[in-house]
C-alpha cells in the first residue's frame, strides 16, 4: 500500500448534505485503487431509499455499493451497517446488517439503541480495518448537527471510536463555504474538533488563485489546512441517496457516448411518486443516446411520453392514492387502452396490478390496484432480498429484488417473475434495465409500440459508462486534491497540534 499502514482510515463529513460527501469518499476510493491499496468504503448509518442488494443478500445503501465499485471490492453489509428507510415524515424502517428489523420513529431511534447501534457499527469498521488497508468513512449530513451529537453513530461518534482523521467537505457553489467550515469546526467539542484535520472545498467555478487568500485566512483562523479545491464538474454524482437526479445523464451528455443514433427520440415519463425508490433504474435509459428522460407530476406531462414509468416506492398504497388524486392514474389507463407502453416496477408494478392486501407497509387492508396487469399483491412481513437472473425478451437479465410484497400472477405473458400485457410490463426486478442486450430491445419494442423510428445504439455500455465515471471521480481527486497529505493523514491520523476553536458545543 504505498507505505500506509493496515487499518488506517479518513472520515468525510460535509458542512451540509449534498456537499460532495458521496462523491469524494468515491473518488478518494478509486484513486487508492489505482495506487494499489485495498480499500473499502464504509457508511455506519445511511438515510436512504436508494438501495442495492449485495450477493450475500443484504440491503444497503445504492451510494455504498458504487463507493465499493471505485474501490473495485464486492459491496458486503459491513460497508453499511445501519440503513434507515423513511416510510413518512415521522418514522422510517431500520435496517440492521442488511436486514430489515421493524419501523421505529425518529424520536424512538434517537432515544435509546445508539449505544447498542454505536457498538455494532464500530465492531463492523474493525472487521473492515482488519481486511483492509484503508477504510474511508463517509458521514451523513453535517457533524456540527449539536442536538443529535449525544446519540451520533456516523460522524464524530465514529471518527472518535476509531481515532480516524477527518476532512470536511463544503459545497462553494452554496456560497458561505468558509464561514460554513469554521461554524462547523466552532461549534464542536474540544475532543471532536482534535480530529478535524481540515477541509475540501467542492464544485469551486473559476480561478483558484482567487480563492487563495481565503484558505490562507481560514488556516490562520482555524489553524488547519485546505486538502483541495475541486472544480464543477457535470455529471460527476454516484447513485444519489435522495433527490430526483439521473446520474449518469449529464456526463452521456457531454460526450462521453456519441451523438442520438436514429432519427428519433425516445422520451420516457417517470412518475414521481411519494416515497420513490430505486430511481436509479432509470439511468440505464437515460444512459442510451436519444433517449430522454425527466420526472413528471402532472397528467398532462404523459401526453407526448413514448414510454412512462412507474417506479418503485416505499408506500405502494400512498403512490396509488396520489397518482388518483393527480389524474395520473386515469392517464395511464388511457395510455394502456391506446396500445402506448407502461413499465411498472416493483412498488410501480403492485400499482398495476388487480388488487393489493396490505397490513404490513401501509395496513390498509383490501386496495383495488389500477387493473392493468393481471397480478394481486399480498405484503408479507419478511423481506424479498434476492439477486435474481433469467432471460426476457430473449436477452439475458440480473437485477435484484427488495420488497414486502409478493405477486400472484394470474395471466399475461410472463416477463422477469412478473408479466406483461400488450404495451404494459410489469416487474419486482430493479436494475434490470443495466443489461445491455436487454434495454436495447426492450427500447426497439417501445419505439416500435410508440411509432418511433428511434434506433438504441449497438455501442452503448453501462457498465462502461459507470467506470469511466468513476475514474472521472478518482481522476479529479488524483489531480485537485493534495494527495500525500490524504496519505499522511490515512496512515497517520490527524495532526496532533491542531488549535481548539472557541465556543465549542459541550
Amino acid at each position: 500500500m504505498s507505505g500506509a499502514k493496515l487499518g488506517g482510515g479518513l472520515l468525510v463529513a460535509g458542512t451540509t448534505s449534498d456537499a460532495g460527501k458521496s462523491v469524494v469518499t468515491a473518488g478518494i476510493c478509486r484513486w487508492l485503487a489505482r495506487q494499489g491499496v485495498k480499500v473499502a468504503p464504509f457508511k455506519a448509518q445511511n438515510m436512504s431509499l436508494n438501495s442495492f442488494v449485495t450477493r450475500e443478500g443484504a440491503e444497503i445503501g445504492r451510494a455504498q455499493a458504487m463507493q465499493a465499485q471505485a474501490a473495485r471490492v464486492e459491496p458486503t453489509a459491513l460497508m453499511n451497517p445501519v440503513l434507515l428507510k423513511p416510510g413518512s415524515d415521522r418514522s422510517s424502517q431500520v435496517v440492521l446488517l442488511g436486514k430489515p428489523v421493524g419501523e421505529m420513529s425518529a424520536r424512538g431511534y434517537h432515544g435509546g439503541r445508539q449505544e447498542q447501534l454505536l457498538g455494532i457499527v464500530t465492531d463492523c469498521l474493525e472487521q473492515l480495518r482488519g481486511t483492509y488497508d484503508a477504510v474511508i468513512c463517509e458521514g451523513a449530513g453535517s457533524p456540527a448537527e449539536i442536538n443529535l451529537r449525544r446519540t451520533d453513530i456516523v460522524n464524530m461518534g465514529i471518527a472518535r471510536a476509531a481515532r480516524f482523521p477527518v476532512v470536511v467537505v463544503g459545497d462553494i457553489d452554496r456560497g458561505g463555504v468558509f464561514a460554513s467550515f469554521f461554524g462547523t469546526t466552532a461549534l464542536l467539542s474540544p475532543q471532536d474538533q482534535s480530529l478535524i484535520a481540515g477541509y475540501m472545498v467542492n464544485k469551486f467555478r473559476g480561478d483558484v488563485s482567487l480563492l487563495e487568500p481565503g484558505m490562507e485566512m481560514l488556516r490562520g483562523l482555524t489553524g488547519r489546512a485546505t486538502y483541495g479545491v475541486l472544480p464543477f464538474r457535470h455529471g460527476l454524482g454516484i447513485d444519489e441517496e435522495d433527490g430526483l437526479r439521473v446520474s449518469l445523464r449529464g456526463a452521456v451528455r457531454e460526450s462521453v457516448v456519441a451523438p442520438p443514433v436514429g432519427e428519433d427520440v425516445l422520451r420516457v415519463a417517470v412518475c414521481a411518486v411519494p416515497l420513490m425508490s430505486n430511481f436509479t433504474d432509470v439511468d440505464a435509459l437515460a444512459a442510451e443516446p436519444g433517449v430522454v428522460v425527466r420526472f413528471v407530476d402532472r397528467a398532462e406531462e404523459l401526453a407526448d411520453a413514448d414510454l412512462v414509468v412507474v417506479p418503485g416506492t416505499r408506500g405502494t398504497v400512498k403512490a396509488l392514492e396520489w397518482l388518483r388524486e393527480r389524474g395520473l392514474a386515469d392517464a395511464l389507463l388511457r395510455r394502456a387502452a391506446e396500445g402506448r407502453p407502461v413499465l411498472g416496477i416493483c412498488g410501480g408494478f403492485q400499482v398495476l396490478g388487480e388488487h393489493i392486501e396490505d397490513e404490513v407497509e401501509s395496513r390498509a387492508g383490501s386496495v383495488d390496484g389500477l387493473g392493468l396487469l393481471p397480478v394481486r399483491i399480498r405484503f408479507e412481513r419478511e423481506k424479498t432480498l434476492e439477486r435474481p437472473s433469467g432471460t426476457a425478451l430473449g436477452e439475458a437479465v440480473d437485477g435484484y429484488e427488495i420488497h414486502h410484497g409478493v405477486a400472484e400472477v394470474l395471466g399475461g405473458e410472463p416477463f422477469l417473475d412478473g408479466c406483461r400485457v400488450g404495451s404494459v410490463w410489469g416487474t419486482h426486478w430493479h436494475g434490470s434495465l443495466e443489461s445491455d442486450g436487454f434495454r436495447r430491445a426492450f427500447l426497439r419494442e417501445v419505439a416500435a409500440a410508440a411509432g418511433r423510428r428511434f434506433v438504441p445504439s449497438p455501442d452503448t455500455s453501462f457498465s462502461s459508462l459507470r467506470e469511466e465515471q468513476l475514474d472521472l471521480l478518482g481522476d479529479l481527486i488524483e489531480e485537485h486534491a493534495d494527495t500525500r497529505a490524504l496519505l499522511r493523514l490515512i496512515e497517520s491520523g490527524a495532526p496532533a497540534d491542531l488549535p481548539f476553536l472557541p465556543p465549542g458545543a459541550p
